[in-house]
């Protein structure tokens, strides 16, 4: 059998309340004075409290940097790498969804050192060290708890990744109660996303591994399973529970068999039409899983029966539930439903097909003119 290598979150965190016990996790790791970075909804519907309590219980001194946006541009990481500075910041404390905890790592490890963004996009470009760094999710969507990732919109229609082990936090601290006040709406998103990620990290082509495999099945399980139950009754603390941990396990799993062509195609969308993430992924979901079908049929048949279990399931079964969660959930679930018109699928696909970090590890090689005939059929 083939070797492979894993890596993720070095201590998690789970149970309900966890955001409490934030304040002592960073005093224990030397802290004397932390950024708290969030958006500006987390702030309002009151989810910093118990983070800041513990904080201000343990003697630990925090500055809150609130500005955080969706799928965050550089301006908005250098002014909060700009207060961390002021602040003196020895630590890092995220309390928020993907986007500020992607702009949690970057602030930790540029804060700190002599790098430049610029010059860290890509795989493995990463060279310094960063403080301490924990990390709390608000949304059961991106796993950025448990992945060496870090997104940032460079552009007015582009994204690029910095991918390194360093932004790995020290902590991930998954607390359910975070995740109660979600819109149904979010929820759906967010949950389609995690499931996504599990998806495309147990076909991708490039990295596949059997650490990874186990995750995957065990988050689509757990995601599957519950998501429906959430988007009906959000104070369903179990069923939160359940999808934080899916979002985690499809987080690491994603982390280290990386994701492909869905994420590939979603990133224009939201670039370019400031769509969210989730929903993205999920608006073009069935089409390329129809595409890849003829390269990845075993896995998805696998798949469909986690989803369904004792149906006779096949790759054509699992694109049909996936096309039709969606509608069940009431998202949007077609690209014409967020402003996309038929003339924008020309720049559309010409932008995913810079996505080459991503589109490496497809099962089934991307062309341009593929990308262009599944935002068509996603029209």
């Amino acid at each position: 059998m083939p070797g492979f290598t894993f890596q993720s979150t070095k201590s998690l965190l789970m149970e309900p309340g966890a955001s409490a016990r934030i304040g002592e996790l960073v005093k224990a790791l030397g802290c004397r004075s932390v950024l708290l970075v969030t958006d500006p909804g987390v702030m309002k519907a009151g989810l910093l409290q118990a983070g800041l309590k513990g904080l201000g219980q343990a003697g630990v001194a925090v500055t809150v940097f609130s500005e955080v946006e969706a799928d965050p541009p550089v301006h908005v990481i250098a002014r909060a790498v700009a207060m961390a500075r002021a602040a003196k910041a020895d630590g890092v404390v995220a309390i928020g969804g993907g986007s500020s905890m992607d702009v949690a790592k970057l602030v930790a490890l540029l804060a700190h050192g002599d790098e430049k963004l610029a010059d860290i996009y890509g795989v493995g470009m990463v060279k310094g060290k960063r403080p301490p760094l924990v990390l709390a999710p608000t949304t059961a969507g991106t796993g950025s708890e448990v992945t060496p990732i870090s997104i940032v919109t460079t552009g007015e229609n582009e994204k690029k990744g910095v991918v390194s082990p360093v932004l790995l936090p020290d902590w991930a601290v998954l607390d359910a109660e975070l995740t109660l006040g979600l819109p149904a709406h979010v929820t759906a998103a967010t949950g389609i996303d995690a499931m996504v990620h599990a998806i495309e990290a147990y076909t991708s082509k490039r990295l596949k591994n059997p650490m990874s495999d186990a995750l995957a099945r065990e988050a689509l399980r757990l995601l599957g399973g519950n998501i429906r139950i959430v988007c009906r009754d959000g104070a369903n603390i179990e069923a939160r529970h359940n999808m934080l941990f899916g979002s985690m396990l499809a987080g690491m799993a994603f982390a280290n068999a990386p994701v492909a062509a869905v994420h590939a195609l979603a990133y224009p969308v939201g670039a370019r039409f400031h769509v969210a993430h989730g929903l993205s992924n999920s608006l073009v979901l069935p089409q390329v899983l129809q595409f890849n079908a003829p390269a990845a049929e075993g896995h998805y048949a696998e798949i469909a029966d986690i989803l369904m279990p004792g149906k006779g399931n096949d790759a054509a079964s699992l694109v049909e539930w996936l096309a039709e969660l969606p509608v069940a959930l009431g998202l949007p679930t077609r690209l014409r439903d967020v402003g996309i018109r038929e003339t924008d699928l020309d720049a559309l696909a010409e932008d995913a097909m810079k996505q080459t970090r991503l589109l490496i590890n497809n099962p089934r090689e991307m062309t341009q003119a593929a990308a262009l005939g599944i935002y068509r059929a996603a029209l």
